[in-house]
């Protein structure tokens, strides 16, 4: 293997140390404790793994987390009722819904709702429509994740040539855009399933970042040696085992850095949850970001 891992973990915990410190300085200067809202509908295993991950990380940053577990047969305007509250408590600063939703639900109707202040996940429309002019309020949680492992690995993005696979509007649009603003002024190509010879329009990248959500879609001849590639997969494989869109062992060996999976950009998604809602807990009283 020659490619230098790049370990979301450790840095994951380095900056979640940066984040508790700034969360107890803003509690000892100005009476303020953070505090996150996750709401969780049904009993999808792997949602109930992820918000408790979210929750252990929130109070261990000294912040108030706090779940709302509601059953699958919640009616819209039940849920819709609870996310009112929560956008009218004064406590609460960031709220999160947990995705997916049962498929009755409009997840739409209900990432609207909340209040673009509180919008820690990132996925209100307003939140989306401020990053696509250039002026974002909050960063979507797992591209700002992958800007940050960036970002620690010296990997420069100025005048680079990004590839991301993917579209979705959760991490492959979003990031995007990220990329493209002043001071990241990456040249970036989303592709995706209808993109013609990805293989070697992948080939041309300086930096890969693979987020279709296919098994060992982005394979080493699809790499150009040196590149840097960024697995945001998350797939249960035949075993159950966690694994990315990147033929990881083949891909290690010509790439430059590469991202496990599991532990790499999936620590980092949760750290920058934390740091928005340590940024919404500033602006919403008026007080300047760190």
């Amino acid at each position: 293997m020659s490619a230098r891992i790049l370990d979301g973990k450790a840095l994951a915990t380095e900056v979640r140390a940066r984040i508790a410190d700034d969360v107890a300085r803003l509690t000892a200067e100005h009476g303020v404790r953070p505090g996150l809202a996750a709401v969780i509908v049904g009993d999808d295993p792997a949602s109930q793994v992820y918000v408790g991950m979210k929750h252990r990380a929130s109070e261990a940053a000294g912040m108030r987390s706090e779940q709302h577990v509601l059953p699958a047969d919640t009616a819209q305007e039940d849920l819709e009722s609870l996310v009112r509250q929560l956008n009218d408590d004064d406590a609460v600063d960031g709220i999160l819904v947990q995705l997916p939703l049962p498929d009755h639900l409009d997840s739409r109707a209900v990432q609207e709702l909340i209040v673009p202040a509180k919008d820690v996940d990132a996925l209100n429309p307003y939140t989306a429509g401020r990053l696509a002019i250039g002026d974002p309020t909050f960063l979507s949680c797992t591209p700002y994740g992958v800007l940050e492992l960036l970002a620690h690995a010296g990997v420069e993005t100025s005048g680079a040539n990004v590839v991301i696979v993917g579209r979705s509007n959760l991490v492959g649009r979003p990031l995007s855009v990220m990329l493209t603003l002043k001071g990241r002024d990456a040249t970036v190509t989303l592709a995706h399933s209808r993109t013609r010879d990805l293989a070697g329009v992948c080939r041309g990248a300086d930096v890969i970042v693979a987020a279709a959500g296919q098994i060992g879609l982005v394979t080493a001849d699809m790499v150009r040696p040196g590149a840097v590639v960024i697995d945001v997969g998350t797939n249960r494989g035949e075993d159950g085992k966690l694994v990315g869109d990147v033929a990881f062992d083949e891909v290690a060996e010509v790439a430059g850095a590469i991202t496990p999976v599991p532990g790499g950009v999936g620590p980092m998604t949760v750290t920058m949850l934390l740091q928005n809602t340590l940024e919404a807990a500033r602006a919403r009283r008026g007080l300047p970001q760190r």
